[in-house]
């Protein structure tokens, strides 16, 4: 058996006005809790030091440069480094990072249980658009105010095991999950904040949303034979209401832990990355079942083209 004790560390509600410092003393706080109960390894959401301002439109872009890191560590974040370094723990969080050359991420990030960062990914998949769209209940600029990521679906070896990255609507496309998969990825960790209305789709309800949270996560989990770690941020932000379910999914597809609140809220769980052999040497073993002939249209063609009409 190989164990990773997994502390999902989801955060409630962060307004516009709190400040990075106060942010940090929360995750420190879970980090604290993730200590007591035996944690190897701490996993926060998406934008994890900020509120989710792609939501505010500004007419010029570089006023939503305040959002971002310019650096990591940096003054407000030293104290999350140093108390995972004194509690030997390994962590993951997102957060809005900008180059020294000037090019804007949705970023996360993973360290060692010494704090020194070992991995980095930039969000693949964004969502939403670039302009002000009046049709919308709310706007979701994610286009506007990040580029696409340039790293790629990386994998890295740590805490024992072969530990990916993603961020958000990533979750949502197979091709994440496959190309790490391809990897021999053990555990994907994936920090998300998602609206709980549908901007385009009002009437969908947050049951459905969280129907489609859970059903992306199993699946990704279950085709790779990989444990992932998903985990949000939730609550009312200002009057825009992200939905919670931070969930913890074994190799088989299983839900072994989920969130019940909006709130800070910790899952622990001992993921044992052994069990993600069966799958991947069974059903899933991709160098005896895999018929990459047939899959062309995946790297060559970007929209759906339906055959001609009769």
């Amino acid at each position: 058996m190989r164990i990773v004790t997994v502390a999902a560390a989801q955060m409630g509600a962060i307004q516009k006005a709190d400040s990075r410092e106060a942010v940090v003393k929360r995750m420190i706080a879970l980090m604290d809790e993730a200590k007591a109960k035996g944690a190897d390894l701490i996993v926060y959401p998406e934008l994890a030091l900020t509120t989710f301002f792609p939501r505010w439109y500004s007419e010029d872009r570089a006023e939503a440069d305040i959002w971002f890191e310019r650096e990591m560590p940096n003054a407000a974040t030293k104290p999350l480094f140093e108390r995972a370094a004194q509690h030997q723990m390994a962590m993951n969080f997102g957060y809005a990072e900008l180059t020294p050359d000037g090019h804007h991420f949705n970023t996360a990030i993973l360290t060692d249980k010494s704090g020194k960062i070992v991995g980095k990914y930039r969000k693949v998949h964004l969502p939403g658009h670039v302009e002000y769209d009046t049709r919308r209940s709310h706007q979701h600029l994610e286009k506007r105010y990040f580029e696409p990521g340039d790293l790629g679906f990386k994998v890295w070896r740590e805490l024992g095991g072969i530990i990916g990255m993603a961020i958000c609507n990533d979750r949502r496309w197979p091709e994440t999950y496959r190309v790490m998969g391809l990897q021999g990825v053990e555990m994907v960790l994936i920090g998300y904040n998602t609206p709980s209305v549908n901007a385009e789709k009002s009437e969908e309800g947050v049951e459905k949303r969280l129907f489609h949270n859970r059903l992306s996560v199993q699946a990704g989990a279950y085709q790779n034979a990989t444990w992932v770690v998903a985990v949000a941020k939730a609550g009312n932000e200002d009057g825009h209401p992200l939905f919670g379910g931070s969930l913890i999914v074994d190799p088989n597809g299983e839900i072994v832990a989920e969130a019940k609140t909006e709130e800070d809220e910790l899952l622990v769980h001992p993921c044992d990355l052994d069990a993600t052999t069966f799958g991947k040497t069974t059903i899933f073993n991709f160098a005896q079942h895999r018929r990459i002939e047939h899959y062309g249209l995946i790297t060559s063609q970007t929209g759906a083209v339906p055959p001609p009409e009769k």
